[in-house]
C-alpha cells in the first residue's frame, strides 16, 4: 500500500509535537505549575470552562490564541463577565479602569510569547498589564499555548519573540515600528514601541493559582 507523503510528514510532526508537549508539561510541573497537554483546542477550552461560573469576571490579556479558540463567546454564553479593555466605545480613562479591574478578576486567561523546554514562560509587554496579572492578583490564571511556542531554552524563547511574536503582533496592530517593516525586532526607540516590560516565570508565583495548557496545535503568534 502506497503512503501519502504529505500525510506521512504531517503524522511525524504531530508525533514530534506530542513529545515536545509532554516534555514541557513535565518541566512545568517540576516548576510547580499545574500543567496539562491537550491534543486539541476544543479539549483545552472544555477544561477552561470548568473554572467559569455565572457572574465571574474574566479577562484575556489581548491574546490571539484566545480569539482563535473562541473562548470569549463560550464564556459569555456561560454567564461570565468579560473585562475587555479594547472595546471600541471606551474612552482612555475607561480603558485604564478596565485594565485595573483585570488585575483582580476572577479568571485571567492569556497565552505566553514562548515556553521553554525547561518549563519557563517568557513574555514581553508594552504596558505590563498582561504580565502583572500573570504574576499576582486574579483568582485564577490560565495560560494556553500552542506547541508552536515551544523553544529549546530561554535564549531561544527571546529569539522567537524577536523574530516571530513581536513583528507579527505589530503588523496586526498596524504600528509604524521597524519590526513591522523589516520582519524582526530592531530594538526601536519609538513611542509606539511595545517591548517595554520583560518577564520570565521560572517557577509558579507562590500565591497564584496557575494552570498552563499546552495544545497540540499552531495557535497565535
Amino acid at each position: 500500500m502506497s503512503v501519502n507523503p504529505e500525510q506521512f510528514i504531517h503524522d511525524l510532526k504531530i508525533r514530534q509535537r506530542r513529545m515536545l508537549g509532554a516534555k514541557v508539561v513535565e518541566s512545568l510541573k517540576k516548576n510547580h505549575f499545574d500543567a496539562t497537554f491537550f491534543e486539541s483546542g476544543s479539549e483545552a477550552v472544555n477544561s477552561v470552562m470548568d473554572f467559569i461560573k455565572p457572574g465571574y469576571t474574566v479577562a484575556f490579556g489581548g491574546s490571539q490564541t484566545i480569539k482563535q479558540l473562541g473562548l470569549d463567546e463560550k464564556i459569555r454564553a456561560a454567564g461570565g463577565i468579560i473585562l475587555d479593555h479594547n472595546a471600541p466605545e471606551l474612552s482612555g480613562e475607561e480603558k485604564m479602569e478596565v485594565m485595573r479591574k483585570q488585575q483582580v478578576c476572577d479568571v485571567f486567561i492569556c497565552s505566553s510569547n514562548a515556553v521553554s523546554l525547561q518549563g519557563e514562560l517568557v513574555n514581553v509587554d508594552g504596558n505590563g498589564n498582561r504580565i502583572s496579572a500573570m504574576i499576582f492578583g486574579p483568582g485564577k490564571v490560565i495560560v494556553l499555548a500552542g506547541v508552536n511556542k515551544i523553544c529549546s531554552d530561554e535564549q531561544a524563547c527571546w529569539e522567537r519573540i524577536r523574530t516571530v511574536a513581536a513583528p507579527l503582533n505589530f503588523l496586526r496592530l498596524n504600528r509604524p515600528n521597524p519590526c513591522a517593516r523589516e520582519g524582526l525586532c530592531m530594538d526601536c526607540q519609538l513611542p509606539t514601541r511595545g517591548c517595554n516590560a520583560y518577564l520570565v516565570l521560572r517557577k509558579k508565583p507562590s500565591l497564584t493559582d496557575f494552570s498552563v495548557y499546552i495544545i497540540n496545535a499552531t495557535l497565535g503568534f
